[in-house]
């Protein structure tokens, strides 16, 4: 925005005040300090994107939170998500995952139905019931200069209700533990009386959560995103008009509202329905859905050019945030490049300007796209199993490789070191 008319002094008060970032920057902090919340335009006058608070200007996290065992005392007492039939032990012919985590540092896990690892050990895996497990979790955040952790909540009204409920509350006493902000993240998936359920929910249940120390504000309002409105397929089928009543009504709530929304947003085509700019345009900021859309540097470079830049200018235009996703990429499918291909997204999305930068996932070891800790070579696997360890193309990677990639990442994003376009962060520390 350019303004006219300066008066000599105020002009001088911008230099120092220039100044004195370039010195934050040099000195190592974060270049983007804290600022009050942004006042209203005025009429005729341009809109403003939010200042840094505690989504703005920060790395967030997608935190599924969603394992659980038997034998952990969880309400549901099964094998969630860790296989396709949860009432029966993970297998090589039973298996929900395909990554195995690197387990050393979760002091209870749990047998599975796999040999012993290459190494000799038990093939074990954690429960996210075990508040263990999401404390070293949240512990490892904290470590690793990951602000904000979005708490990924699917309708809570069937079999697994109680268990995401419990897991809630462990994730708050983890985040006021370590000092990581947390905020709910509705995914509506095949959610079929969305509408009126979401609302109760957050009314009856998760606004009491809003009250934690470490709840992430945004603008001096609660944060909550809401993940799939507008997508082209049968799960999310109702129209915009509902879509944009629930997004009002968060708003009435004086709540800040993120939109997990799809790529092709703006266009309104391909992953997107038609008609729905209504709906996008009144989220607080918008987080379009990469997992699937790119897979090596070249696509994360046609990306920026076609879809991030054009984005991120739309949302400027319109006081709008934007928070891309930025990929470690399908283990599985051998896409990470030992870091590259993360890298340059953070590289592309920093320069881009983009208001904020969502990583998907934290703990998604069922899609291969998760930056938890992670077997770095064969001798951590189940014997005789196909899972592909962070190893796979030759050079060796520490278990907490992506949790470090990311830390550095977020480095560059806030200004505390240098834009570049080469990987600071070795791979084995």
């Amino acid at each position: 925005m350019i303004y006219k008319h300066y008066s000599n002094l105020l002009l001088a008060a911008l230099l120092t005040i220039a100044s004195s970032c370039a010195k934050d920057v040099n000195n190592g902090l974060d270049s983007r300090p804290d600022t009050p919340p942004v006042t209203p335009a005025k009429p005729g006058e341009p809109v403003k994107q939010s200042p840094v608070g505690d989504v703005v200007g920060k790395i967030t996290v997608g935190y599924q939170g969603w394992f659980a065992t038997k034998g952990d005392g969880s309400p549901i007492d099964a094998w969630w998500h860790w296989t396709q039939d949860w009432g029966r032990i993970p297998s090589s012919g039973n298996l929900g995952i395909v990554s195995w985590p690197d387990v050393r540092e979760y002091t209870s896990t749990y047998q599975t139905g796999f040999a012993n690892l290459n190494n000799g050990s038990p093939a074990k895996l954690f429960s996210s019931f075990n508040d263990q497990t999401v404390d070293v979790q949240f512990k490892w955040m904290q470590e690793n200069g990951i602000d904000c952790a979005a708490l990924q909540r699917f309708n809570p009204n069937g079999q697994e209700g109680p268990v995401r409920d419990a897991i809630t509350a462990k994730v708050k006493t983890a985040a006021e533990a370590h000092k990581v902000k947390f905020y709910i993240m509705y995914d509506v998936t095949a959610w079929t009386n969305m509408q009126s359920e979401i609302k109760a929910d957050w009314t009856n249940k998760m606004k009491a959560y809003t009250a934690s120390s470490e709840y992430a504000k945004q603008n001096d309002k609660p944060v909550v995103c809401i993940w799939g409105f507008g997508f082209n397929d049968t799960n999310h089928p109702w129209t915009s008009a509902v879509c944009l009543d629930v997004v009002n009504w968060f708003k009435s709530q004086g709540c800040y509202v993120i939109g997990g929304v799809p790529t092709h947003w703006r266009e309104q085509n391909s992953d997107s329905r038609a008609g729905f700019m209504d709906t996008y345009t009144a989220f607080n900021m918008l987080s379009p859905w990469m997992v699937g859309r790119i897979g090596n540097v070249i696509e994360s470079d046609n990306f920026y050019n076609t879809i991030n830049l054009p984005d991120e200018k739309y949302c400027a235009t319109k006081g709008i945030d934007y928070q891309p996703c930025v990929l470690p990429g399908d283990l599985q499918a051998h896409q990470r490049a030992h870091g590259d291909f993360m890298w340059r997204q953070f590289y592309n999305m920093t320069r881009a300007g983009v208001q904020g930068i969502y990583i998907s996932m934290f703990d998604e070891y069922n899609e291969a796209n998760q930056i938890a800790k992670t077997a770095e070579n064969r001798s951590f696997i189940p014997a005789g199993s196909t899972f592909v360890t962070l190893d796979e193309d030759g050079t060796a990677c520490s278990s907490d490789y992506y949790l470090r990639l990311t830390n550095d990442g977020g480095k560059m994003f806030k200004g505390q070191i240098s834009l570049t376009a080469t990987r600071p962060t070795l791979p084995v520390k």
